[in-house]
């Protein structure tokens, strides 16, 4: 079956390597960007670590070396007259939605990108969906979410709705969310709006909320150098395993937050290309929002650097782990029990952090070693009322170590 797919945020980490996979298996792609992860990136002297070409190239390269042209449009989805355009004249079968503000740091740095991630995500996605809702409403809307919607509550976390019994009465109700900052609030946002938009509309959307991505390379982005996705590792569009990475090849002491027992769900990224295929392979039906928890393991963030330390050690690097000051607001030892089964009831086959992933990662890092900035990867971004103004994010801020191995 030959889809055609629009993926939105086709500049980013998971939107280039998505395009590429879904062409490569032989889609009609468009992919629409307005660049503006590389302006934040600018703001904040922060850049990946592998060097990545324009959009414009690499959708040039991949035509080259694949031989399947991909529609490149050029855009903001808060413009209501772009959106309408791209979708009108592209005509998508699917929408792949990855185009938003995807930093928790960033949102938490000061008022103005408060604002700013609030309305840029909250803004374009309305936008997207009254253009679904006018001009495509047979359209499947699958987003990108995340599995910190939900917080870290003290009882199981199920596929985006709980069944719940109050005063005799049962009724199925959209799972309660307890986001950790304001960009996953602008995420929590985005579901209900498109939950209603469903519900009023009968739109039809699959919610991805997804876990912490990991990886440097897909099956595709390692067909030329010039095909490359980006890949971060500083404190605001970093991950903690891609933090840790880069740190135990730099010989920095691989930095946990607190006391290490924050639990999340991790997923190498070619599985999250693999995700976004089966949902665009099987539409829900018109007035359905479903959710799928995206993600295949769980760790806590100081079992994550202790794998990172006895793999590297492997490699010949010498590993140490420290503590510092969590800089977020968050509990740092909790109950954490996600279902995440829906996925693999269509036929996800999961990429597990074994040590052979891992140690190419590791020695992917090592090749561009030469161009870590060391000066990025401690935070320096606060969640609490500590930090007086958005121009201290120019200071680093000093914290209590504490050796930890």
């Amino acid at each position: 079956m030959t889809l055609r797919i629009l993926v939105l945020g086709g500049d980013g980490y998971l939107g280039w390597p998505t395009a590429m996979y879904l062409s490569k298996q032989g889609h009609r792609v468009g992919v629409l960007d307005n660049f503006a992860k590389r302006r934040w990136e600018m703001e904040l002297n922060v850049e990946p670590l592998i060097p990545i070409q324009t959009l414009h190239d690499r959708v040039k390269a991949w035509s080259e070396v694949s031989g399947q042209a991909l529609d490149l449009f050029v855009g903001d989805l808060r413009n209501y007259g772009v959106v309408k355009e791209v979708v009108v004249g592209f005509r998508p079968d699917a929408i792949v939605h990855y185009g938003e503000q995807p930093s928790a740091p960033y949102s938490m740095m000061d008022h103005n990108r408060a604002v700013f991630t609030q309305t840029n995500n909250i803004v374009g996605t309305l936008n997207l969906l009254w253009v679904l809702r006018d001009f495509a409403p047979d359209c499947h809307l699958v987003k990108l979410g995340t599995m910190g919607e939900y917080g870290t509550p003290n009882i199981d976390i199920e596929e985006g709705f709980l069944e719940v019994e109050y005063k005799g009465r049962k009724d199925v109700l959209p799972y309660p969310k307890q986001p950790g900052s304001l960009y996953h609030l602008s995420k929590v946002h985005d579901s209900h709006n498109i939950l209603f938009a469903c519900r009023a509309w009968k739109l039809r959307s699959t919610d991805l909320n997804q876990g912490v991505v990991y990886g440097t390379d897909t099956d595709e982005t390692v067909l030329d150098p010039r095909l490359a996705t980006s890949f971060h590792y500083d404190e605001v569009f970093g991950t903690a395993l891609n933090r840790f990475s880069v740190q135990a090849v730099a010989g920095i002491p691989l930095t946990v937050y607190g006391r290490g027992q924050q639990t999340r769900g991790f997923l190498n990224i070619r599985d999250t290309l693999r995700c976004v295929e089966l949902a665009v392979l099987n539409p829900p039906r018109a007035g359905e929002y479903r959710v799928f928890n995206q993600f295949t393991e769980t760790f806590s963030v100081l079992a994550l650097a202790g794998l990172v330390k006895t793999q590297g050690a492997r490699l010949g690097l010498q590993v140490k782990i420290e503590a510092i000051e969590n800089p977020r607001v968050e509990a740092e030892q909790h109950y954490y029990n996600a279902r995440h089964q829906k996925l693999l009831d269509l036929g996800l086959v999961p990429h597990l952090l074994s040590d052979v992933l891992l140690a190419s990662m590791l020695r992917r890092i090592q090749e561009h070693a030469g161009r870590i900035k060391r000066d990025i990867i401690l935070p320096r971004v606060r969640w609490d009322r500590s930090r007086a103004s958005g121009d201290d994010h120019e200071r680093a801020w000093s914290a209590t170590v504490t050796a930890h191995d």
